[in-house]
């Protein structure tokens, strides 16, 4: 691993500074890059200069804050004055999810591309890397030196086709869809510890992977989550050297014991340091063993719970969440937290009673009424997907996260909207249909909250994303419109809305972004209206919008 993170120094650097510093142009990053190779360079040849002592993220930072005028003109300065734990969090707190303030991602042409890759392969790499990293400041190191691995891969096979954009194209899609995928989940799980803390991270590893992995037992669990646990404390951070170690260390340790984990991840421990994790998560879930009990009896029946739960304290839920994980396999990560926090709530109550057994042997009816709430969520929601065609069902989610959080940009919006409409339709005519939902779901909803602890919305979103991890949907599905938005009076709406689809048709021809923007801002400006009022309003709006667009003066057209 250590001559794996010695080659890929420069990526790493790429990746750490882009992340940090993400309005820094490529040639700042190249050239702090190449400051990293010769610090690697000095101290492979003589461990013992002081120097050399340092981490290498505390290295990278301390090069990012010697580089004359750089965090002046990028606004860091002010963690280059702190120092330890303090300096790495403030640039961890400098990161934005939010990277509209960024020029559009450069696409090339096919040949152009190609051309750029054959004169200087190394420095086009670095620039899509580059590129990648900025626009994902969350993302983890190992999840980059994947990507772009594959898309060197991508451009070694396209650039010899006939039918290069076509190549391109096939080879992007799953590159794209895995990017975005672990975006989400990291972001997620992150944003979990961050505001949550370490006992949530641990919940939420250890109901994923019992309900993939229910062979593990506790004992050999418990060992995996301690390297797991203390993975994400440096990935979320972003030390990119040390989330490869780190990583490498957990798959290392899960190959170790794969006789008692998964028959299935056999082929992935074969593959290369890039290419383990992915392979892990998406093998097929194990199936449960056959002589597994469908209840563990020890949680619900057993007369002298309060006193084994007082006894062992935290390891006692974790055990009970693992158990009733691996028995319910066909249930998401969010619901199995639910459980957890519902049986957590029970104990609480029953252990100070006069007679707790009497009172926690009805758990099971708590779980199942819990999870019926679930489930009618998640069967809303696919009634949504079958009864309205994609756009209609943008224009929904659109209208929902508008209401309840209108602060957001348009941009957050519409990716928030995106989001849902693939969930469901990914997830809408699957057999685990609940589970698939119900994580998706929850992975926008970790877009919404965001990973840093500072983000705030409004009071009400605010509350959801910080008082209950595990029943966040539940909360968010309780919102209704913010009242706390306040805009001008509602005469002004409409010469608003015209600047607004005159300057659009200007920037983007596209009818269906105008009509986004269009519902956004009338759902911002007129919450209180029906689904119906506000789709009569869109269609009179449209018609009238595309009848001006072609005219020489189009806001005159717009006036009555």
């Amino acid at each position: 691993i250590q001559k794996f993170i010695e080659e890929n120094t420069a990526y790493l650097t790429i990746i750490a500074v882009a992340q940090y510093v993400q309005e820094a142009s490529f040639d700042e990053v190249e050239k702090l890059a190449r400051v990293m190779m010769d610090y690697r360079d000095r101290c492979l040849a003589d461990g013992t200069l002081p120097e050399c002592s340092k981490t290498a993220n505390e290295a990278i930072q301390d090069a990012i804050c010697a580089t004359e005028g750089l965090p002046q003109k990028y606004n860091c300065s002010h963690c280059c004055g702190k120092t330890s734990v303090a300096r790495r969090l403030c640039f961890f707190y400098n990161k934005k999810a939010n990277t509209g303030f960024l020029p559009p991602f450069p696409s090339l042409d096919p040949e152009e591309k190609c051309q750029a890759y054959k004169n200087n392969s190394g420095s086009f790499l670095n620039l899509y890397i580059y590129e990648v990293a900025r626009r994902n400041p969350f993302v983890f190191s190992p999840v980059l030196l994947t990507v772009a691995a594959q898309f060197e891969e991508a451009a070694a096979t396209c650039c010899e086709e006939q039918e290069k954009a076509t190549c391109f194209q096939a080879k992007a899609t799953p590159i794209t869809q895995y990017l975005k995928a672990s975006s989400s989940y990291q972001g997620n799980v992150c944003g979990a510890l961050i505001k949550f803390g370490p006992k949530v991270l641990n919940s939420i590893n250890t109901a994923a992977f019992s309900k993939k992995f229910p062979k593990i037992g506790f004992k050999d669990l418990t060992s995996i989550l301690e390297d797991v646990s203390s993975m994400y404390d440096g990935c979320c951070e972003g030390d990119v050297v040390q989330c490869v170690r780190s990583q490498s260390q957990v798959m290392k340790h899960i190959c170790s014991k794969q006789d008692f984990i998964s028959s299935k991840i056999k082929e992935c421990c074969g593959k290369k340091i890039t290419e383990r994790e992915v392979c892990v998560i998406n093998t097929n879930k194990e199936e449960k063993p056959e002589d597994l009990s469908t209840r563990d009896l020890r949680f619900t029946d057993d007369e002298n719970i309060c006193q084994t739960r007082d006894s062992y304290k935290d390891s006692f839920f974790t055990e009970f969440l693992h158990e009733y994980s691996r028995r319910h396999t066909e249930f998401s990560t969010a619901e199995l937290l639910r459980i957890a926090k519902v049986y957590k709530d029970l104990l609480e109550d029953c252990c100070r009673r006069e007679s707790p057994a009497s009172c926690y042997r009805n758990a099971e009816d708590k779980f199942n009424e819990t999870t019926k709430k679930s489930f009618a969520m998640v069967q809303q929601e696919c009634k949504h997907f079958q009864e309205l065609d994609k756009e209609a069902l943008k224009l929904h989610y659109l209208v929902v996260f508008t209401k309840v959080a209108p602060q957001l940009s348009m941009e957050e919006l519409i990716s928030l909207s995106e989001g849902m409409v693939a969930a469901l339709t990914t997830c809408c005519t699957l057999s685990e249909e609940f589970s698939c939902v119900d994580d998706l779901a929850e992975l926008v909803l970790g877009d919404l909250c965001g990973v840093n602890e500072n983000r705030t919305i409004n009071p009400a979103v605010d509350h959801c994303c910080r008082a209950d991890f595990a029943f966040r949907r539940h909360c968010f599905g309780r919102l209704e419109a913010d009242t706390t938005y306040a805009l001008p009076s509602v005469s002004a709406l409409i010469p608003a809305l015209r600047e607004d689809w005159c300057q659009a048709h200007k920037e983007d021809k596209n009818l269906q972004n105008k009509k986004h923007r269009f519902i956004i801002n009338l759902v911002k400006w007129m919450p209180e209206i029906t689904t119906e009022e506000r789709l009569c309003l869109l269609t009179k709006f449209s018609a009238t919008g595309e009848r001006c667009s072609d005219v020489q003066e189009p806001e005159a057209c717009f006036r009555p």
